[in-house]
């Protein structure tokens, strides 16, 4: 048996105690009918209010964050840039100092052209004898102070021998290539005008067959065609006189019935011939339309009969539809009466069992007390 008080008691009791709070903060919220009927939960509100605070401080924050990290990035751009013209500057002064010490004007390629005491650095005109710019157009070595004069004619005649033979050589190698091929060429004129003078001929006589050819084609085609001109007047004639024998002889003129008579159909006539009816198509046309009048008034009195027996039939219709209307109406008044009786027994029965209900069986009217058992447990 354990002892009262001790360490199991007060955790059981500390469980108690709790689940008793947990289960009033329910009921308060489970019976707080304003809570209930609209649903809002503030703690939770209260909660999504704290959050939203928090976000909305981090995001100030970091805006913050952000605008000094601007400012930061425009001051490092300034002194990058102050920097920058301060390196362009130092560069330009150390390029115009380079240019200064090491390229100056007397060390430019075309500076000779432009030196003022270019006169004065200019060597003389002649140095010694043997200076390769004293040619003979330099006028600065004279005919008596040629030293190599016998060997340089020598070598002068060598080379005009030279150039003599090859020219010579030249010259014949151009005669004979000039001789054969003006013999070429005159053998070529003369197969040319053998060749020419042989086309002429045959041209000629081709010329000569095709003349002769050509007139006996067109002697041969002015007797053919006098003698067809001649045999066709004939046949045109003989035609005319057979159009006349038959024109005079044709039904047109002799006024034959039978001309008017088309190959389309017994019963059609060609109109520009037809000349009127035959007695005997008078006669059978009066005919026929006796047989149609008669046919006419047959159909009629067929049509007046059929016409009479149908209203005879409409009016039996009408008659006998009158009558089952009226049956039914019958019919109807009667189906009526007996559902009202139905009514009246049914509602009589529907007023007694209220009657019964609110007499008998709805006597037990609850209390005040029978509703305090509800809502005491949120569970």
């Amino acid at each position: 048996m354990q002892k009262l008080g001790g360490p199991f008691d007060l955790k059981e009791a500390g469980i108690t105690a709790r689940r008793r709070n947990l289960e009033l903060q329910r009921q308060n919220r489970i019976f707080n009918a304003r809570l209930r009927t609209i649903g809002i939960d503030k703690q939770a509100l209260d909660g999504q209010i704290k959050d939203k605070k928090i976000q909305e401080e981090t995001e100030a924050r970091k805006h913050l964050a952000y605008a000094k990290d601007l400012i930061r990035h425009d001051q490092t751009m300034c002194l990058l840039d102050a920097r920058h013209k301060q390196d362009m500057k130092n560069l330009n002064r150390a390029i115009g100092e380079f240019r200064i010490r090491y390229q100056k004007p007397d060390t430019r390629r075309e500076f000779d052209l432009n030196d003022p005491q270019a006169l004065k650095k200019d060597v003389p005109a002649r140095i010694s004898d043997t200076d390769p710019r004293c040619t003979v157009s330099s006028i600065q070595k004279l005919l008596g102070e040629d030293l190599q004069r016998q060997e340089r004619i020598k070598r002068q005649q060598e080379q005009t021998r030279e150039w003599l033979l090859a020219q010579q050589k030249d010259l014949k190698n151009a005669l004979e290539d000039q001789k054969f091929a003006n013999s070429l060429y005159d053998k070529y004129r003369i197969a040319q005008d053998q060749r020419a003078c042989e086309l002429q001929q045959m041209e000629e006589n081709t010329r000569r067959a095709v003349t002769v050819a050509t007139k006996d084609f067109n002697r041969a085609q002015a007797t053919e065609s006098a003698t067809k001109h001649k045999l066709e007047k004939l046949q045109e004639q003989e035609d005319n006189a057979i159009d006349i024998q038959n024109q005079m002889h044709s039904d047109f003129l002799t006024e034959n019935p039978k001309q008017a008579f088309s190959a389309f159909g017994p019963n059609r006539v060609i109109v520009h011939r037809w000349k009127g009816m035959t007695p005997d198509q008078m006669d059978a046309v009066a005919r026929k339309w006796k047989q149609q009048v008669q046919e006419k008034k047959r159909l009629q009195e067929e049509e007046r009969q059929r016409n009479a027996e149908w209203e005879r039939l409409w009016s039996n219709d009408a008659r006998a539809a009158v009558l089952l209307e009226r049956q039914q109406q019958r019919i109807n008044r009667q189906l009526r009466k007996e559902m009202d009786c139905q009514n009246m027994v049914l509602c009589s029965d529907h007023k007694a069992r209220e009657k019964f209900l609110k007499n008998e069986v709805y006597v037990n009217v609850p209390t005040g007390k029978y509703f305090d058992q509800f809502n005491t447990s949120s569970r």
